[in-house]
């Protein structure tokens, strides 16, 4: 595969044989995110668990200190006072059968996360089809099934995020912009591998952490030593 100039350029300051330490790892993510735009440093664990097994499933959402740079757009899926309340904590749009109408009939997407109430779960329940694949169903386990609506709407504005395997076991997730730095980077990521640490099934054998690497949107992926995991 060729390579951009600048992706080679980044790749020149990592050692591909040295496991590196947090600090240092997200230090050059941020010296190799030189795109025009601001990049998105991403987190990838692999994980030593097997997620065809219910009991070996890690998912899990978590608010990070620092947010993740973006722009949340929020639906809010709700009837009665629920409205009012999501209106008020700064939902981008709010409504009920007339929403999930709009999104089977028009195909409507103009949203980052879905958030509803456990009461409209049979209604929103039709749209499962439609938002599976794009990871936009509401779920319990990530907070965007709840009837505290405003507490979840306040927290996926302020960088709440979910972390979940994919099918090769390996969890993929954001942690803020290059322009954070690597302090503040590092606070999101902290805060990001405590909750997935924590987050072990009891079914777990061998290694937890396999492995564990950052990289900036554009940039090359840094390894981190997945020891102090373990």
């Amino acid at each position: 595969m060729k390579h951009g100039k600048k992706y080679v350029d980044g790749a020149k300051l990592i050692d591909r044989n040295r496991l590196y330490d947090v600090a240092e790892a997200l230090d050059i993510c941020v010296k190799t995110g030189t795109a025009k735009f601001d990049e998105t440093v991403e987190l990838h664990v692999k994980l030593g668990v097997d997620g065809r097994h219910a009991d070996q499933q890690v998912r899990g959402a978590i608010v990070l200190p620092n947010g993740t740079g973006k722009s949340v757009r929020v639906l809010a899926i709700c009837k009665g006072d629920n409205i009012e309340a999501a209106q008020a904590a700064g939902a981008d749009y709010v409504g009920a059968e007339e929403m999930v109408q709009k999104i089977q009939s028009e195909g409507w997407m103009d949203f980052d996360v879905l958030i509803t109430t456990p009461d409209m779960m049979g209604l929103v329940g039709r749209l499962g089809k439609v938002l599976g694949p794009r990871g936009l169903m509401p779920n319990p386990k990530a907070g965007t099934v709840t009837p505290d609506i405003a507490k979840a709407i306040t927290e996926a504005k302020a960088g709440k995020i979910e972390y979940r395997l994919d099918k090769t076991n390996i969890i993929h997730c954001p942690i803020g912009k290059v322009s954070f730095g690597a302090q503040k980077l590092s606070e999101n990521f902290d805060t990001l591998m405590d909750a997935i640490v924590k987050a072990k099934p009891a079914a777990a054998k061998g290694q937890y952490v396999r492995t564990c690497v950052v990289s900036a949107t554009m940039g090359p992926g840094v390894k981190i030593n997945p020891a102090k995991f373990i």
